[in-house]
């Protein structure tokens, strides 16, 4: 067992905003958080604007793979994450739950892109000084 936090991220494709939240978590949590993340209907990549707009901030996605929420996936987790998956996402009790509105960055240009990074990287400096500072 681990004493650190661990995340789960999840929208439908796992190609875009939990990708990069998930990157901003290990780039700015490091080994203070365990980070997951996943979709209801995963891609078979990663969001070519997403990758180019983390890159953009010094954090590699591209060789990350979108994966398929699963039931176990939400059990070791302590706190969940949604971006518009709705009621795909399992719920279990004692788990923190919060739903990030957000755009979809699919098929958006980079210009569309950053601003929803930048609403990403904000929401994850905001959860990390909670889960590690306490």
């Amino acid at each position: 067992m681990t004493d650190k936090p661990t995340v789960l991220f999840v929208c439908v494709h796992n190609a875009g905003r939990s990708q990069m939240a998930a990157g901003f978590v290990r780039e700015l949590g490091g080994d203070d958080v365990e980070v997951l993340s996943a979709g209801s209907a995963p891609k078979d990549a990663i969001n070519p604007v997403a990758v180019q707009a983390m890159a953009e901030v010094g954090i590699d996605i591209a060789g990350n793979i979108p994966k398929v929420l699963t039931v176990d996936a939400v059990r070791e987790s302590d706190v969940v994450i949604t971006m518009g998956c709705g009621d795909a996402c399992p719920i279990f009790p004692g788990k923190r739950y919060e739903d990030w509105e957000l755009d979809d960055p699919a098929g958006q240009g980079i210009e569309s892109v950053r601003p929803i990074r930048d609403d990403i990287r904000g929401r994850v400096e905001q959860l990390l000084s909670e889960l590690i500072a306490s």
